[in-house]
């Protein structure tokens, strides 16, 4: 089947339901568009051996109970893996092999789906580009010289070039936003505690969260059912239900209100951000929902608090990788404290230095109610302008990033820079609502540009409707050339 690189997840799960295509033919078939691929470098870790075998043996049983019924998928490399190297992009991890799975993988495989390998990413999950990783940068299929985004690059990067028909990403500032954005695709941060943390190499673990990203909104809601749930082994689970997202989806968001707030309207913001935009609301109001204007006092405090409460984390949560139970250890150093400081100086790189130092320096005796303190605080207040604004509006619409995708090697020496990407989807996380990422445009270079939906804490299927509607109105279509096989 040529055009199997056309068919979304949903498609191809309903093929092989229908007996149309087996588990080993679609399996064969993404294995070969990654061996053409390498040029991207969105792969840490490939187990094709594996998902050839385990593809053979969903065909010899047939068991289509499952979401994702011998799907093979591809998962960012921040996952632990049972058996299967995980190095969260690290020197540290490079040759760390867990002997466990985590919860939201194994949600993953017992839905049917098959595991092709694991995805790069930055390293620690930290960056916004993908080129922090120890195993090269990611390079975007739109671009051999555009940055795929971060901190999931990986995952971005192999969904837009037809490697995997969907993925799984963490987002802790808009490490999925930001991406889908740069990439074409669709990204979702669900609620905070939605999806299991547990087995997820830790960044910040107050805002660390797994989310779905794919091709469009019907396949974003399938997967996010199959990869979410209680999870006792997560402290911060949240015990609820499980929805079917994907047979609840809707078109009608008629009625629906609509916040547009002007904080995100940020100086300096390039005119095709703002007609993006404007052309989101137009759409909205064409569909029946209602536009109100809102606003969000202490949007502007966002970024700073996020790179305080964020590398604060990082600091405490990295402090394990000291080359003594796991992980890379320095030959180096006369005695214990020598090798604790050569093994975390060479294991880590630039950036993780960098937040590490930030984080010890906030959380030191003198600063941290300077700086720790007061800004959990102001997150207190960032969360709480979101629940005022969701008990008059249904959702937010804002952009999902300040530009569309740039160049490799551009902002890598300005980190300031490269920090305000984020400055449309940090204060989602820090408020832990969720928020979906849908391509909506091309910019004047024909780069994808996205545009973001938030909504009030569990109500990710209000967002999906109302995703689904402003895509089928937008009707993005991307053309790529394969310049990389």
């Amino acid at each position: 089947m040529s055009d199997l690189n056309k068919k979304s997840l949903s498609e191809i799960v309903n093929l092989i339901k229908t007996k149309k295509i087996s588990s080993l033919e679609i399996t064969n078939h993404f294995i070969k568009n990654i061996e053409k691929g390498k040029k991207l470098n969105s792969f840490i870790t490939t187990c094709f051996e594996e998902s050839i075998k385990n593809a053979k043996n969903f065909d010899s049983k047939k068991n289509f109970e499952g979401l994702l019924p011998g799907v093979p998928l591809a998962v960012k490399d921040l996952f632990c893996t049972k058996d299967v190297k995980t190095t969260a992009g690290s020197k540290i991890l490079e040759n760390f092999i867990p002997t466990y799975e985590s919860s939201v993988t194994n949600n993953l495989w017992n839905q049917g789906a098959i595991l092709l390998g694991k995805l790069n990413c930055d390293e620690f999950a930290m960056g916004s580009s993908n080129e922090t990783s120890f195993f090269g940068k990611t390079i975007n299929p739109i671009g051999k010289d555009l940055v795929p985004g971060g901190s999931s690059g990986g995952s971005a990067s192999a969904l837009a070039a037809n490697f995997t028909p969907a993925t799984i990403g963490t987002d802790t500032g808009g490490s999925i936003r930001q991406p889908a954005s740069f990439t074409g695709t669709v990204g979702l941060k669900p609620t905070y505690g939605l999806c299991s943390r547990w087995g997820i190499v830790a960044f910040a673990s107050s805002l660390d969260q797994a989310g779905p990203m794919t091709k469009n909104v019907e396949d974003c809601a399938l997967l996010l059912e199959a990869m979410c749930g209680y999870d006792q082994k997560d402290s911060t689970s949240i015990n609820k239900k499980k929805e079917s997202y994907s047979k609840n989806l809707r078109h009608n968001i008629n009625g629906l209100k609509i916040g547009i707030p002007k904080e995100y309207r940020v100086e300096n913001m390039p005119k095709e951000i703002d007609n993006l935009w404007n052309k989101g609301i137009d759409i909205l109001k064409k569909s029946g929902a209602k536009i109100v204007d809102i606003t969000l006092p202490h949007t502007k405090y966002a970024l700073p608090t996020y790179y305080i409460v964020a590398p604060a984390e990082a600091s405490s949560n990295l402090a394990r990788y000291d080359g003594v139970k796991y992980g890379y250890r320095s030959k180096k150093g006369q005695n214990l404290i020598e090798m604790y400081e050569n093994t975390r100086g060479e294991g880590f790189g630039d950036e993780v230095k960098r937040r590490i130092l930030i984080g010890t320096y906030v959380l030191s005796s003198g600063y941290y109610d300077a700086y720790y303190l007061k800004a959990q605080k102001v997150r207190k207040l960032i969360k709480n302008d979101f629940d005022k604004c969701f008990t008059k509006i249904d959702a937010i619409l804002t952009p999902s990033t300040p530009s569309s995708a740039f160049k490799v090697g551009e902002k890598t020496n300005d980190p300031i820079s490269m920090y305000l990407n984020d400055i449309f989807t940090v204060p989602v996380n820090l408020a832990g609502i969720p928020a979906i990422s849908i391509p909506a445009g091309l910019d004047n270079k024909g780069r994808p540009l996205g545009l973001q939906l938030i909504s009030k804490a569990l109500d990710e299927q209000k967002i999906l409707n109302i995703a689904f509607a402003m895509e089928k109105n937008i009707s993005f279509k991307q053309s790529l050339n394969r310049w990389w096989e």
